[in-house]
């Protein structure tokens, strides 16, 4: 049962990794949508989510088996309901990067951001994009020195979702409401994704060491 019990672990692992791996690269291609118009590449994002949504169920499913035929207590208990948590967030993260890809595909052919807000944007998905590689690298080795890091980026993130609503309300704005407010919903859909980023490292600490973490973001 003990050997039975660590293969299924290990294959929640591997599940979740290869989720990480999906949402950080939906976010990528999302965000070359964003900035160069690029519908099959928005396309692609908005049609691989299901994939994302596939991989969370088997997860879901895989711990509920677990929980039931094993029963784990203590450090394993940890593991598994961590397991659920981050799965969660991942998947959330996904839905985010649909989101960013979903507002490209609706504003083609046109750019969903003037150049005033590519700057920014730019560098909320460079700070996503190593965010995203964090929690696929403790994901695959638990370190929660690492994970912890998550909390400073985003940091990094929320400064430039003020730095972006800086321009928007600007007296000089010249491209009127609608871009306007696609310009806020794109800087909360990255600043989400940060979020989930952050839950999920803060799951890892968790599991790690044993300590509480803070509320959810």
């Amino acid at each position: 049962m003990r050997e039975e019990f660590r293969a299924d672990l290990t294959e929640v692992s591997r599940l979740l990794v290869t989720m990480a791996e999906a949402v950080r690269a939906a976010m990528r291609k999302a965000t070359t949508a964003l900035l160069t118009a690029d519908l099959s590449a928005a396309e692609m994002v908005i049609t691989s989510d299901a994939e994302v949504d596939q991989i969370y169920g088997q997860v879901e499913a895989k711990v509920a088996d677990m929980l039931a035929r094993q029963a784990p207590v203590a450090s394993d208990l940890r593991t598994v309901i961590t397991a659920l948590h981050v799965s969660a967030d991942l998947e959330r993260m996904g839905d985010l990067a649909e989101h960013v890809a979903k507002t490209a595909q609706r504003r083609h052919p046109s750019p969903a951001v003037p150049a005033e807000l590519r700057a920014v944007f730019q560098q909320m998905a460079e700070v996503a994009d190593h965010m995203a590689e964090k929690i696929t690298t403790v994901l695959g080795n638990p370190d929660a020195d690492l994970a912890a890091e998550l909390e400073k980026d985003d940091d990094t993130m929320d400064d430039l979702e003020r730095d972006l609503f800086k321009v928007l309300l600007d007296d000089d704005w010249p491209y009127g409401a609608e871009t306007a407010i696609d310009g806020a919903l794109l800087g909360r859909f990255y600043e989400r994704y940060a979020d989930h980023a952050v839950n999920a490292g803060e799951q890892i600490v968790y599991m790690v060491t044993g300590e509480p973490t803070a509320d959810p973001v």
